[in-house]
C-alpha cells in the first residue's frame, strides 16, 4: 500500500480548503474568491478497481480553447456535472501556452461559454445568462483576477453565440426570431392560452423542437467598456426581409463557425441554405455568401450542389476556403476543401451595386479550386496559416488526424487555380488518438506549434500542443518569442495504421497542456485495445477495434503478468481458462466512423471495464476508408453491412476466450440491431437498441430531414453521375417516372419504383419479427424527432407479441441522445443490467 506523506502546513491548508468549500468560499493563491452557492465543481471520486458510470459522467469536460493574440496564454472551459442536482455547468480556466500556470478564472453556478480574448489580451468577452459580457483580466501574483463584469448586449430573448470583428468595433451575434409554424394566437388573437402548432408546409419540427422560431445573425457597433450598448435598435439582421424565412446559421447543430469576419472587418462570409418548406426538407444545397457590413449587400459564390459550409478568410483577405459537397441531397458526400481567390476592389464594387440579398457578377472571383483533389478522406475544420497553407483534420483509416495543404504556385500572373496544393499528414499513423483541428497556431524558434486537443478510447478530451520542427513551406508570419520550455512527447505510439497520404518529414513532438482527468484515470487499470482486420464476405479487410477488459489475460488467471502482450492479437490466447462476455457495437449514422473518439453516451472503455470484450467493426458505410466504402451502404441497408457485422461477431465468437455476445447500437445502429434480430440465427445472446428505426415506411413519413432517407433508401441515383443541367442543378424526372411525385424526386420513398427502394422497404426490420427470438432491450427519447419514439415502442410491442423477453425504457424529456445526468445514469444502469442478465 502506498502512503501519502503530509506536512503540517499541507494538512492545515487542505483542511482550510475543505472548510472553505463547505461555506461557499475557496482559497486561491492566498486570497478569497466568492463562489456562487450553486457552483458545480470538480467531483471528488475515489478510485476503485474499475470505471463506473457515475464516475464517467462526472469527469471534467475540457473544450473551447482560445489562444491569446500574443501567443502566451490559453483560455478554455471545463464543464463539471452534478448527478445529484441533475445538471452541468461550465466555467473559464486559463493557462500558459506551454500548459503551466493552470488557473480557474470563474466559479459561477450558471454556465459561461463562447470565451474570447479582446482589447489587446487585457480583457475577455464571454456568454453568460444569454448575453455577452466583458471583464478586464490581469495577472496577480502567480494567479489571475477578473475585473468588474459588464453586460454588453441587451437583447430580448438573449443571444446564442457571438463573434467580434478583428478590430473589435463590431459584433455579430445569433438570436432567435419568429418563424416556421404558426401559433394559435397568430391566427386567433383571442386564443392566447391555446397551445398548438399550425402549418401548411414541411419542416414544422426539427431534431427535438417544434419550429416556432429560427436563428438569425445580427451585427452591431460595440464598445467593450460600455454596458448594454448592443440592443435590438442598434442591430441589423444580415438577412434582408425577403429572406427572413431562412436560418442563419442552419439548425440544428450549426453555430457561429458558419460565419467569418474578413481580416479588415468589411465583410462577413457565411454559409446559408436559402430554402424553406419542402425544398428545405429535401435539399442539402447551402451556399457561401459574402455580406458587406457597410452597404448591407450580399454576393454569392455560385457553386451549387450539396452543402457548402465553414467559410474561412485567409489572413490577407484575398482568399476564402470552405468545405463543400458536390451532390445535393447526399449529406454523406465527400467533404472537399475548396479555395477561391478574390479581388478586393472588384468585390467592393460588386457589393456596392447589388441590392440586399441580391446577386452581382462574379468578376471578383478570380479562381476556384479544390484543394483536396485526390485526397480520399473528408476534410473538416480548415484553418489558414499564412496565405498559402491550410491545416485541417480528417478521419483517415480509423483515426482522426491533422493534415496540412500547402500551395505550390503556378503562373503568378494567373489565378490560384493555376498552382497546385500538396497535402501531407502531420500527426502520425502510429498515434491512436483523435485530434481536432488547430484552434491556434504559433511560430517560434523555427518551429510551428499547433494548439489543438486530443482524446482516445482511453481518455476524454485534453488540450495538446503539436510541435513541428523546421520552417514550414508557405508560412509568411513572424515568430512570437522563445518562451515555452522543453518540448515533450506525451503521445503513446502504437502499431501504425495506413497513412492514407504522404506523412510530413519534419520531427513531431506532443505536449499535453491540460490534465483535467489524468490523475483519476491513472489510478485505474487501462483496458487494452487492438486493431484487427477481419475479412468480409467479399474478401475485403475491415478494421475492427477490439477492447479487452483490464483483467484480460491469456491464461485465464488473475496474474496481471499474464495479460495479453502488447501488439499481439486476441488469437494469442490459445489456452484461455476463462470466457468473457462480449459486446459488438453497431454504429449509427449510418455514415460515421468508429475511431478513437471518447463518448459520454456510448463509452467503450466503460463497457470494457465492466468485464466485456468490446468489438467495434468499421463496416460498410463508415467514412474513414474512402468514398467507395462509404457509398456502398446507400440502397443496401439490409445487405453487405449486415454481413460485415455477422463476420466480425462470428470470428470473435470463435476465439476460445469469448463466451456470450450481445449486439448493441443507437440510431442506424438501433436499426441494425432490429434487423439482426431477424437474421442472426444463434450468433447473439442479447440485443440493445437505442433510438433505432424499426419500420422504414413509417420512418420516411415521420422523420424531418427527408433528404437523408430519400437518398439512402433509394441508393446513389445514376443521374448524379451525369452532367448537371444548364441551371447548375441535377435533372428532375417527369411525373409518372415512378419516383417523381408532387414535383419532387422521391427515389427513396416507399412509393418509389426504384429497385433499390423496393428492396429496401421489403427488408424493413418490422417485416421479420416472426423470426425474433433473442432478448431485446429498447430505449428511446420521447422528444426524438429524427427517429420518432413510436419506432422504439413499435419494436418493443412486436417483441412482446412474439413472446421475446424484452424491456422498454422511454425518456419523455430526451431527444435522440440521453443527456440529462440522472437519465444518462439510468440508461447505463439499465444497459448493463440487461447485458449482465443475458450474457454473464
Amino acid at each position: 500500500m502506498a502512503y501519502r506523506k503530509f506536512s503540517v502546513v499541507t494538512f492545515i491548508l487542505e483542511a482550510a480548503v475543505l472548510l472553505a468549500i463547505a461555506v461557499g468560499t475557496v482559497i486561491i493563491m492566498g486570497r478569497k474568491e466568492k463562489t456562487d452557492s450553486s457552483y458545480i465543481g470538480k467531483a471528488v471520486m475515489e478510485c476503485g478497481d474499475r470505471l463506473t458510470p457515475e464516475q464517467m459522467i462526472s469527469l471534467g469536460r475540457v473544450s473551447s480553447p482560445r489562444l491569446s493574440g500574443n501567443g502566451k496564454h490559453i483560455l478554455y472551459t471545463v464543464t463539471y456535472t452534478s448527478i445529484e442536482e441533475n445538471r452541468a455547468c461550465s466555467n473559464i480556466f486559463i493557462c500558459n501556452a506551454d500548459g503551466s500556470g493552470n488557473f480557474q478564472l470563474t466559479r459561477d453556478g450558471r454556465s459561461i461559454g463562447n470565451v474570447r480574448w479582446c482589447d489587446g489580451d487585457t480583457r475577455i468577452a464571454f456568454l453568460y445568462d444569454g448575453q455577452m459580457w466583458s471583464a478586464a483580466l490581469r495577472k496577480k501574483g502567480s494567479g489571475w483576477r477578473l475585473g468588474k463584469r459588464r453586460q454588453i448586449t441587451d437583447i430580448a430573448g438573449g443571444i446564442r453565440e457571438f463573434s467580434l470583428s478583428p478590430d473589435e468595433s463590431m459584433i455579430m451575434y445569433v438570436s432567435a426570431v419568429k418563424g416556421g409554424a404558426e401559433s394559435p394566437s397568430d391566427i386567433y388573437p383571442d386564443l392566447d392560452k391555446a397551445d398548438a402548432v399550425c402549418t401548411d408546409d414541411l419542416m414544422y419540427r426539427h431534431w427535438d423542437h417544434w419550429v416556432k422560431e429560427i436563428p438569425h445573425t445580427f451585427i452591431s457597433r460595440i464598445d467593450l467598456r460600455r454596458e448594454k450598448c448592443v440592443t435590438a435598435e442598434s442591430s441589423k439582421d444580415i438577412l434582408p426581409e425577403d429572406e427572413a424565412m431562412y436560418e442563419l446559421p442552419a439548425e440544428p447543430f450549426s453555430g457561429i463557425e458558419q460565419l467569418d469576419w474578413s481580416p479588415d472587418g468589411k465583410y462577413i462570409a457565411y454559409s446559408c441554405k436559402k430554402l424553406s418548406g419542402k425544398e428545405y426538407a429535401f435539399s442539402t444545397d447551402s451556399e457561401i455568401y459574402i455580406y458587406d457590413t457597410g452597404t448591407g449587400n450580399t454576393v454569392e459564390i455560385p457553386l451549387k450542389g450539396g452543402y457548402d459550409t465553414y467559410p474561412v478568410w485567409s489572413p490577407d483577405g484575398t482568399a476564402l476556403c470552405w468545405i463543400s459537397m458536390e451532390r445535393d441531397g447526399y449529406e454523406a458526400d465527400r467533404q472537399r476543401l475548396m479555395a477561391a481567390r478574390i479581388d478586393p476592389e472588384r468585390l467592393a464594387a460588386a457589393t456596392a451595386n447589388t441590392g440586399e440579398g441580391g446577386s452581382a457578377g462574379t468578376d471578383w472571383l478570380l479562381g476556384l479550386t479544390e484543394v483536396s483533389d485526390g485526397f480520399r478522406y473528408n476534410v473538416a475544420g480548415p484553418v489558414w496559416d499564412g496565405d498559402s497553407c491550410i491545416y485541417f483534420n480528417a478521419l483517415a483509416e480509423g483515426v482522426q488526424g491533422i493534415f496540412r495543404a500547402v500551395y505550390r504556385p503556378g503562373d503568378e500572373s494567373k489565378c490560384a487555380a493555376t498552382g497546385s496544393w500538396e497535402i501531407e499528414r502531420i500527426t502520425g499513423e502510429d498515434l491512436w488518438y483523435d485530434f481536432d483541428s488547430p484552434s491556434g497556431i504559433l511560430h517560434r524558434n523555427g518551429e510551428t506549434v499547433l494548439l489543438t486537443s486530443w482524446c482516445s478510447m482511453d481518455f476524454p478530451t485534453e488540450l495538446v500542443a503539436v510541435h513541428i520542427s523546421g520552417k514550414q513551406d508557405g508560412h509568411t508570419g513572424t515568430d512570437t518569442g522563445d518562451e515555452g520550455g522543453i518540448v515533450t512527447d506525451d503521445a503513446v505510439h502504437r502499431t501504425p495504421l495506413a497513412a492514407g497520404c504522404p506523412v510530413i518529414s519534419e520531427d513531431i513532438a506532443y505536449r499535453q497542456l491540460t490534465r483535467e482527468n489524468t490523475d483519476f484515470l491513472s489510478g485505474l487499470k487501462t483496458p487494452y485495445t487492438e486493431a484487427r482486420y477481419i475479412k468480409t464476405v467479399d474478401g475485403k479487410d475491415m478494421l475492427t477495434w477490439v477492447i479487452f477488459p483490464p483483467d484480460f489475460n491469456a491464461a485465464g488467471t488473475d496474474d496481471a503478468d499474464e495479460r495479453i502482450p502488447e501488439g499481439s492479437t486476441g488469437a494469442a490466447a490459445e489456452d484461455c481458462g476463462r470466457k468473457y462476455p462480449a459486446i459488438e457495437i453497431c454504429l449509427g449514422g449510418p455514415q460515421g466512423t468508429l475511431s478513437q473518439g471518447w463518448s459520454y453516451r456510448w463509452n467503450y472503455r466503460l463497457m470494457a471495464e465492466q468485464g466485456y470484450v468490446v468489438v467495434l467493426p468499421n463496416r460498410r458505410g463508415t467514412t474513414a476508408f474512402g468514398q467507395e466504402w462509404t457509398e456502398q451502404i446507400s440502397g443496401d441497408y439490409c445487405g453487405l453491412n449486415m454481413s460485415d457485422y455477422l463476420c466480425a461477431a462470428r470470428e470473435m465468437k470463435a476465439e476460445p476466450y469469448i463466451g456470450k455476445m450481445a449486439a448493441c447500437g443507437a440510431s442506424y445502429g438501433g436499426y441494425s440491431v432490429y434487423n439482426l434480430c431477424g437474421i442472426h440465427g444463434d450468433t447473439f445472446d442479447a440485443f440493445v437498441a437505442h433510438a433505432g428505426i424499426f419500420n422504414q415506411e413509417h420512418m420516411y413519413m415521420t422523420t424531418e430531414e427527408l433528404w437523408f432517407p430519400n437518398w439512402d433508401n433509394g441508393g446513389v441515383p445514376e443521374e448524379y453521375m451525369s452532367e448537371k443541367g444548364s441551371d447548375g442543378q441535377w435533372p428532375v424526372g417527369p411525373a409518372g417516372d415512378g419516383e417523381t411525385f408532387g414535383g419532387i424526386r422521391q427515389g427513396g420513398s416507399p412509393w418509389s419504383t426504384r429497385p433499390a427502394a423496393v428492396r429496401h422497404y421489403a427488408n424493413s426490420p418490422h417485416r421479420k419479427v416472426t423470426e425474433w427470438h433473442t432478448p431485446l432491450l429498447v430505449t428511446h427519447g420521447g422528444m426524438d424527432f429524427r427517429v420518432p419514439a413510436d419506432q422504439g415502442m413499435a419494436a418493443y410491442n412486436a417483441a412482446q407479441l412474439m413472446g421475446v423477453p424484452s424491456r422498454l425504457v422511454i425518456f419523455p424529456d430526451e431527444n435522440h441522445w440521453i443527456l440529462r445526468p440522472q437519465n444518462a445514469l439510468l440508461w447505463h444502469r439499465e444497459y448493463f443490467s440487461w447485458l449482465d442478465r443475458w450474457c454473464r
